[in-house]
């Protein structure tokens, strides 16, 4: 049993471990705790999405659906290998489940056959969802899989842990097959490799120095015009949509549209700009604000 990861020390960890961490709007308070209780934490659950696409699929398990409101887990694990961190608390990832698994996992003993849904597995495992169609065709990556080694290891370092207490969905509720397309068995052996000190281990008591980010600097508003193309537009719309403000149908472009005018509007608007300083017309002090990554 373990007290929950604070969102400040989950960040630290997994950038510790080498991965690439996006801050998804307001995840760190973004949580279901009023429903139900938090913890004490006991591991680390493994989903696969059911969704193609990043943007898509990492909105869907922020803002969950008719139903299920979200976050549907705590961080998304795009085909990249890069983790987009959506809720931090509890979250709608894992339901009900067996009691006996849930026991075998605190003991981190061989896990049981799950044939019973009695235990609230929301309160007890971390949840990441794994960008994939789950059919058994979509392809797993080589950088996908090892960023769900590297999550998993993070968090079983920081607590204590053995791969013992990571399981996947299928293993913890009745009727569910994600992950599908890998074995867990095949992923804890790899946890427990990164756990034995075949990959780096990050000291414990250090703090990493964060890089300092560079952000792209206002490009002035005639810069954006029909027929302008450029990789900052790009950059921009991604972080409209990482902020929610994404109204586009196949994804930001290098080539201004009118899809990125009423997203940048969509931003404007949320930092309370009326009339014509929400034409949709980038301006600096809301260009600042959004902080466009130069890179």
């Amino acid at each position: 049993m373990a007290k929950p990861i604070s969102a400040s020390k989950m960040l630290e960890l997994l950038r510790a471990e080498g991965l690439t961490v996006h801050e998804v709007r307001n995840w760190r308070t973004h949580n279901r705790n009023t429903k139900g209780p938090w913890g004490p934490l006991n591991g680390v659950m493994i989903h696969h999405t059911v969704t193609s696409g990043t943007a898509a699929s990492v909105d869907i398990c922020y803002d969950g659906y008719s139903g299920l409101p979200g976050p549907l887990c705590h961080g998304v694990i795009d085909k990249k290998g890069e983790i987009h961190l959506v809720g931090n608390g509890r979250a709608n990832h894992a339901g009900l489940g067996d009691g006996d698994v849930l026991r075998a996992v605190v003991n981190e003993t061989g896990l049981p056959h799950d044939n019973e849904a009695d235990t609230d597995g929301n309160r007890h495992f971390y949840g990441f969802e794994c960008i994939n169609l789950g059919n058994g065709k979509d392809p797993w990556p080589e950088a996908q899989k090892e960023a769900i080694e590297k999550v998993s290891a993070a968090i079983c370092r920081h607590h204590g842990w053995s791969e013992r207490s990571v399981i996947g969905h299928k293993e913890w509720q009745p009727g569910k097959s994600d992950p599908r397309g890998f074995t867990m068995d095949g992923m804890r052996r790899r946890i427990a490799d990164r756990l034995g000190g075949k990959a780096p281990k990050p000291d414990p008591d250090s703090k990493p120095t964060p890089a300092k980010p560079s952000y792209v600097p206002f490009p002035g508003a005639d810069f954006f015009h029909v027929g302008q193309k450029s990789p900052i537009i790009t950059a921009m719309g991604r972080r409209l949509v990482a902020e929610g403000c994404g109204h586009y149908e196949e994804g930001p472009s290098p080539e201004w549209s009118d899809a990125d005018r009423k997203s940048y509007q969509a931003w404007q608007r949320r930092l309370e700009f009326r009339g014509k300083d929400a034409d949709g017309i980038p301006g600096k002090v809301s260009w600042d604000k959004l902080k466009v990554p130069a890179s």
